[in-house]
């Protein structure tokens, strides 16, 4: 079963340039280039490791944030709007400009000062080690 973010509200927000559109009769939406936005996230276990990866296609670098705060991982940023050539309007609009915030829940038994973060093709990568009492190991079987 997969899981879904249930938001009511969150197509109000272009409501009003919708209906303005559907009432000029030109066809052509104007949707609003601001709204919010959850990138999509993966979190893998490893045996050694806890992995994240986030989709943050045509974000900077400069404009993502990763921070270990009161046991949480927090990945935050922002996807910042275009700048249109004078003349040049959106007849469609999908990607939207907004501000993001992600946070994860971390368990006890990680290496905290061993936490790294790398961005590659539009995808961030957090790599979060696991320390060595969280690791299985096997346990020999003494027999009496």
């Amino acid at each position: 079963m997969e899981l879904v973010r249930w938001e009511p509200f969150m197509n109000f927000d272009n409501l009003h340039s919708v209906l303005n559109d559907w009432f000029e009769g030109d066809g052509v939406s104007t949707q609003s280039r601001t709204s919010t936005w959850h990138p999509a996230v993966d979190v893998l276990e490893g045996k050694d490791a806890y992995l994240i990866h986030a989709e943050l296609p045509g974000i900077k670098k400069e404009d993502i944030h990763v921070e270990l705060k009161d046991g949480n991982l927090v990945l935050s940023g922002e996807r910042k709007a275009e700048k249109l050539a004078d003349g040049v309007k959106y007849r469609h609009a999908e990607r939207v400009a907004a501000k993001f915030w992600r946070s994860f829940s971390l368990p006890e038994t990680i290496k905290q000062d061993s936490i790294e973060a790398t961005y590659k093709d539009g995808v961030l990568e957090v790599r979060i080690p696991k320390a060595e009492e969280a690791k299985p190991r096997q346990i020999e079987i003494s027999v009496h």
